[in-house]
């Protein structure tokens, strides 16, 4: 290691110490959102009907508001300073973009071709086959940022290679995420206007980063990491009570769906559950082949799999509507995210021994 590289983890935030109550329970707290938006939604139809409707541009504004409550602490994490280390781990660092953008996005929209419009397409409701396929096509074409680094010290991650590739990433997707949905969407005949898909770019990417990256300076700036860190702190329940509250509405808009077609959602977790898989054990594979350290390869396999699921719930609210399947679909990308993406980190640390013997 390098005295620059050493010098640079020194200087990156901290990883979380393990992961928080709220993380750790994501899925029961989903559950209950879904059992309470979808009980609210029957008791209080009208309420939720009004909320739907305010509008502009395709925009819901109240879940747009939840949503910045979301994304924007989790971008305040992300040092884009770091991207002057990718060269250190550029083997682990090439794997995971191989995945994020030449993979995954592809193999969810063969996924959500083969079980939504095939395999379950007699059980689930015609009209919203496209859109189903539309959200786990923008499940798949936005990687995962905040939750990498609570995966990455899971698996005893190499801080300062997640930290590189995280905002690698993010600087990526403000400039492919758009490119890569319009082209999948295309392929798979779903019609989108281009100034809607542009529109929520800016907003739900855009507009975050530069607002996270002006914060975390001028916070630097005034307090140093200390008083970053303790502002995170402050803000992380906001983003997961944000991130609840959202799937309240979601629920509430998709109530009567739910519950004339209770399957709906695990027919959906199925394309999802074998892309984390396959594109995991791709990423771990390829990084034994190339001889990657194993603390690079484990959260390389794992940023290679999980979904920035809150840009994708966003995406798919202003393309396609809170009502929407696609708005579904990225919801379920959620209730699965933790409990599949603790299994990878099991299999990762129980197959060190056999990762490091090639060596």
């Amino acid at each position: 290691m390098t005295q620059a590289h050493a010098d640079a983890l020194m200087d990156a935030p901290p990883a979380p110490a393990r992961i928080g109550l709220f993380e750790r329970y994501l899925t029961i707290w989903v559950f209950l959102c879904i059992v309470a938006g979808t009980w609210l939604g029957h008791l209080l139809p009208s309420t939720f009907e009004a909320i739907g409707h305010k509008q502009v541009a395709q925009v819901n504004l109240p879940v747009a508001v939840l949503i910045w409550l979301m994304i924007i602490p989790m971008l305040l994490k992300i040092d884009f300073g770091a991207l002057a280390g990718v060269r250190e781990q550029w083997k682990g660092i090439g794997v995971t973009l191989f995945i994020n953008w030449a993979v995954k996005p592809f193999s969810m929209a063969l996924l959500g071709w083969i079980f939504i419009r095939h395999v379950f397409a007699a059980y689930l409701p015609a009209g919203q086959l496209d859109s189903y396929v539309a959200g786990l096509i923008l499940l798949a074409a936005a990687p995962c940022t905040a939750m990498v680094f609570v995966w990455s010290n899971l698996c005893r991650g190499e801080p300062h290679f997640t930290l590189s590739q995280v905002a690698l990433n993010d600087a990526i997707m403000v400039v492919a995420f758009t490119p890569i949905v319009a082209l999948l969407l295309g392929i798979s005949s779903i019609t989108v206007p281009w100034n809607t898909l542009i529109l929520s770019v800016i907003l739900y990417i855009v507009v975050p980063v530069l607002i996270s990256v002006v914060l975390r300076r001028v916070i630097l700036a005034r307090g140093g990491e200390p008083t970053l860190q303790a502002l995170l702190h402050r803000l992380g329940p906001v983003s997961l009570v944000a991130l609840l509250a959202t799937l309240v509405l979601l629920f509430g808009f998709q109530g009567q769906q739910i519950l004339e077609q209770p399957l709906v959602i695990a027919m959906l977790a199925v394309p999802i559950l074998i892309q984390v898989y396959f594109n995991s054990g791709l990423a771990y594979l390829l990084n034994r082949q190339l001889k990657v350290p194993h603390c690079v390869a484990g959260p390389s396999s794992l940023i290679g799999a999980s979904n920035f699921f809150e840009l994708a719930v966003a995406t798919a609210v202003g393309l396609f509507g809170v009502h929407s399947g696609a708005a579904l679909a990225t919801v379920v990308g959620v209730l699965i995210e933790v409990p599949v993406m603790l299994s990878v980190v099991s299999v990762v640390n129980r197959t060190q021994h056999w990762y490091e013997a090639r060596a």
